[in-house]
Order: C-alpha cells, then sequence, then structure tokens
C-alpha cells in the first residue's frame, strides 16, 4: 500500500472539510445538481475520448498509485546478478529450476534456460516493455483528461447557475442564494482535477517510470547472461541504473558479503 498518496488524498479532503466546516454550515457546499453536472460531465467525456476498454483498464491501473509490489533495483541487481553466478556455473539450462517471482524477470530467466539467442530475448523483453508503456501511458492520459475536463464542467454549471440567477432577478432576495449555488460547480470542477484527477495521473506516471526501470534492469541483465558476460562486469553495468547513494551502500554490503564468506 502507498501510504504517501492516501496521506495526500485523505489530508487533502480533511483539510478542505474542515475549512469549510469553520466557516459555516457544511449543508451549502452540498449541490447535487452541480455535482451531477461536474462528475457526470466528466466521465462522459472519458467514453467520449477512449475506448470502453481503455476506460475499464485504466480502471486497473490506477491501482498503481495506491498499491505498490516493484522490488527495489538493488534487489533486482542482486537477484540478477545471482543468476548471472548460476548459469556462469553450471550453465544456462540450470536457471530453469529458478523462480523469480516477478512476471517479467521470469520471462527473461525462461528464455535463458530454453537458450533462446540475445538477439531474440532482447526483441521479446522489448516488446513486452513497450506494450506494458503503452497501456500506463492510456492510463495516465485518461487521468489528465479527466483533470482538464473537471474545471471546465465546473465553468459549465456555473453558467448554467448564472442563467437560472438571471431568469429570477425579479426576486433580489434570492440572487446571493443562487449565485453561490452557480460558484460551487466550479470549487467540484476544481477540486476534483487538482485534488484527484491530476495528481493520481502523476503518480501513475512516477509508477510508470519505475516500473520501466526494472524492466531495463532485468532486460540488461538477461542480454548480458546469454552473452556470457561475468557476474562482476554485469553487476557493475547494471549499478549505472542505481543513484550514486544506492551504488555505495551496494558496494558496501557485497564487501561485507566477501569479507564474511
Amino acid at each position: 500500500m502507498d501510504i504517501a498518496t492516501l496521506i495526500g488524498l485523505i489530508g487533502g479532503s480533511i483539510l478542505v472539510l474542515s475549512a469549510i466546516v469553520m466557516g459555516g454550515s457544511a449543508l451549502i457546499f452540498l449541490n447535487i445538481p452541480g455535482i451531477l453536472i461536474v462528475v457526470g460531465g466528466t466521465i462522459a467525456t472519458c467514453f467520449i475520448k477512449f475506448s470502453l476498454n481503455d476506460v475499464i483498464n485504466s480502471m486497473k491501473v490506477v491501482m498503481k498509485a495506491f498499491m505498490v509490489k516493484l522490488e527495489p533495483p538493488t534487489d533486482i541487481i542482486i537477484k540478477m546478478v545471482g543468476y548471472a553466478k548460476i548459469a556462469k556455473k553450471e550453465g544456462l539450462i540450470a536457471l530453469e529450476k529458478e523462480d523469480p517471482g516477478e512476471e517479467f524477470a521470469t520471462k527473461a530467466i525462461r528464455y535463458l534456460s530454453d537458450g533462446y539467442d540475445e538477439g531474440l530475448i532482447e526483441d521479446m523483453l522489448n516488446k513486452d516493455t513497450r506494450l506494458t508503456v503503452q497501456r500506463h501511458t492510456v492510463g495516465q492520459n485518461l487521468f489528465k483528461g479527466m483533470g482538464d475536463s473537471a474545471p471546465a464542467f465546473g465553468m459549465i454549471g456555473t453558467l448554467i447557475g448564472l442563467v437560472q440567477m438571471l431568469s429570477s432577478m425579479s426576486d433580489p432576495s434570492s440572487i446571493g442564494p443562487a449565485m453561490a449555488v452557480a460558484l460551487l460547480t466550479t470549487l467540484y470542477g476544481a477540486l476534483i482535477a487538482n485534488l484527484i484527477c491530476l495528481p493520481i495521473a502523476d503518480k501513475l506516471s512516477m509508477r510508470s517510470k519505475q516500473e520501466l526501470d526494472n524492466k531495463n534492469i532485468i532486460r540488461e541483465a538477461a542480454i548480458g547472461i546469454a552473452r556470457g558476460v561475468t557476474p562482476m562486469v554485469l553487476e557493475e553495468s547494471l549499478k549505472i541504473y542505481l543513484s550514486p547513494k544506492n551504488r555505495e551502500k551496494m558496494t558496501t554490503k557485497n564487501k561485507g558479503e566477501s569479507k564474511n564468506e
């Protein structure tokens, strides 16, 4: 579970609700027609911009903003270097017994144990990576689109409210409440866009980049193992994906393990 996403959503909601409650009755901020216009219109635009399958799949992708299942890059490098050592000592066929646990890494190890040449391994893993990025991009674009549409429908709701208000100008006492209701849809649109849709799109983009980095590490490791690169050289080449701080930590850890051995 990604605690940061929950903290942001819950914390932001609490802050907004607290400000509303401290300013008076919270019920004056509830306007059902306005909610229908903003929420309904925003969802409707998703089905216009994207196919039904894209919308359904994007709802699955959004869980990546809340659920974190990605391995740290350092763990992946250590694991792949371990497979390189096994392949060096016992041959590629020995990798058949290994179970990385993660789907992409399992494919890479299976290709190696089945004796695929490095070119074919690279092509198949690259294709898998491209399709994954495409799926993630659709999910990100959908929430960015919702973030763009929500304020627009908020403005549409405001204009509808203003028209209704101006049509009843004969009763001055109703102008104030009608104006407040008209402005509520703008508030709804701004909140949906800036507290939910756009932050989720950004979080999905970050998750996609992290997953892409992990896949690149696995792909390069698999190609290196297929080429017969030594585990030490492979490890050094994969450390490029790590930050300087994590590279130093990994080097220190490896030195400690070497002394213990």
